[in-house]
């Protein structure tokens, strides 16, 4: 709240002092696309959260123009089975999008983000979802950081097949995972932001997508230092001629290239470019049919990437952690790990391939906080460095035999083991089917709590953590399914699998 109140502050300010506004972004009417909206509908986002994210699309797409001519737009909800909420030619006007989105209902179940991915696929190239197939497509995925099956895969696909890919998250989320799965850079498609302050990134975001869908152009994405990807609207077919694009960078003309691809292209990625670079290019359609005229544009390379510029520890075991880092530039020829105890002198040295970015540290003491420092060598000869603190777990740190044992139509006595080493207490998590997530914490010598609220007929993940001084142990999860309220009847307290 603090922070919207001081970029209102500040905005009036400018005005009230007669500064110049800054430079308007492409104008909505201008732009042609289909946007689909991947929204985070499961279990693990709470109805507060929701109705947040709603108002934030609500407020994004507000001055689209909409229309079979415009933008198109469309919503699948993340849940145990992806669901559309409408197809994108339902809705051809900014007032009746607007509205099908406050209608729009949370469906609860599980995150299957891949699964919803694969889908947003095969809608995003269907007539039957109301795709259209020669305009730019745009996926924006709001997530609180938490899926459980696999988005690599899914993401890459659509990626290859043209969609620019731009993520918030509002929760923790994995910057390696994350930055991986947007479009490049993900300094403009990767924005974390907590849920609150989702309206801070409204314009920049919207300027974004906006530019990503401008109809009929020659447009880079994916930009990096040494590449990016062109797209253009399909002026030809493969029978009617081909197109040559040249590119030379402005202040070098002497190296100017050419390449020549078929009439059926719409993409073609450019590499081994120089970094800090701008590139004039222009795409020439050589027609058999009629003219063409050429279209051009510039692009500039980013900056030679800096390696490493963010080092995760994750996976901590009693005797290992898994190491990783990022990027990953071609101009680095191989990593050096250090690790050691802390506190200490004695220090471990492993040595990785540059076309990797992780590695796992092993033969650890449990129960220890190390240093680890992930060194870049260059081919230049220059080194750069970055350092983590890590914490292995404590032998045995793991809850074991969670079981359930019925109270009640609507509540459960939660119970297990305890785990081994020095327990300062116990987490338990009810991820529910329906309703909010509840978090339980107590102390070590409390090894059961009750789970009430829980709704007949629904399945429920319920897990339990240890917590130590560095970290916490490993969870135990398990589903428990609440019997229907006709079942409930008479009930008798009895152990449940």
């Amino acid at each position: 709240m603090l922070a919207k109140t001081l970029l209102s502050l500040g905005l009036w300010l400018q005005f009230a002092a007669g500064h110049n506004t800054p430079k308007e972004g492409p104008h909505p009417s201008d732009s042609e696309g289909d946007l689909l909206f991947l929204l985070d509908s499961s279990g693990s986002v709470s109805y507060y959260e929701f109705s947040r994210v709603k108002e934030f699309i609500w407020d994004l797409i507000r001055p689209f123009t909409f229309g079979p001519n415009d933008v198109q737009t469309s919503i699948i909800h993340i849940s145990t089975t992806p669901t559309m909420e409408f197809p994108f030619d339902r809705y051809l006007s900014s007032g009746t999008v607007q509205q099908a989105i406050r209608d729009t209902q949370q469906l609860m179940g599980d995150t299957n983000t891949g699964k919803a991915l694969s889908y947003a696929k095969e809608k995003f190239f269907s007539d039957e979802a109301g795709a259209r197939p020669d305009v730019p497509k745009v996926l924006v995925w709001v997530t609180d950081g938490f899926s459980t099956d696999d988005i690599s895969e899914p993401m890459q696909l659509l990626k290859d097949m043209g969609v620019t890919v731009f993520i918030v998250s509002t929760g923790r989320g994995n910057y390696l995972e994350l930055s991986a799965a947007a479009s490049q850079p993900p300094e403009k498609h990767l924005h974390f932001v907590d849920v609150d302050d989702l309206p801070i990134i409204t314009k920049e975001l919207r300027d974004a997508i906006l530019d990503a869908i401008q109809a009929n152009r020659l447009r880079a994405m994916d930009i990096t230092s040494s590449s990016f990807r062109l797209m253009w609207p399909k002026l030809l077919s493969q029978e009617t001629g081909y197109y040559t694009l040249e590119y030379v960078p402005i202040d070098d003309p002497a190296r100017k290239r050419t390449k020549q691809v078929s009439g059926a292209h719409t993409n073609l990625m450019l590499s081994n470019l120089a970094p800090e670079t701008t590139y004039q290019v222009a795409l020439i359609p050589e027609s058999n049919v009629h003219y063409i005229p050429p279209q051009t544009t510039r692009v500039t390379t980013l900056a030679e990437e800096i390696s490493p510029a963010q080092v995760l520890i994750s996976e901590s075991k009693p005797h290992s952690f898994h190491v990783s880092w990022a990027p990953t530039p071609d101009s680095v020829i191989g990593y050096q790990i250090l690790y050691g105890p802390l506190p200490g002198d004695s220090v471990k040295l492993l040595e990785v391939d540059s076309k990797r970015n992780s590695t796992v540290v092993e033969n650890l003491a449990p129960n220890t906080t190390y240093l680890v420092t992930v060194t870049a060598i260059y081919k230049s000869g220059k080194e750069k460095s970055l350092s983590a603190k890590a914490c292995t777990q404590e032998e045995g740190s793991k809850v074991r035999r969670l079981r359930f044992e019925n109270m009640g139509p609507n509540t459960l006595k939660a119970s297990w083991d305890s785990a081994d080493g020095k327990v300062l207490g116990y987490r338990v998590r009810c991820r529910r089917q329906t309703g909010p997530s509840s978090l339980i914490s107590v102390s070590p010598q409390i090894h059961s709590v009750l789970l009430a609220d829980l709704v007949s007929g629904t399945t429920n993940k319920v897990c339990v953590k240890p917590m130590y001084k560095n970290q916490p142990g490993k969870g135990l999860c398990r589903m428990v399914h609440m019997q229907p309220a006709t079942e409930a009847q008479g009930y008798k307290h009895r152990q449940r699998a």
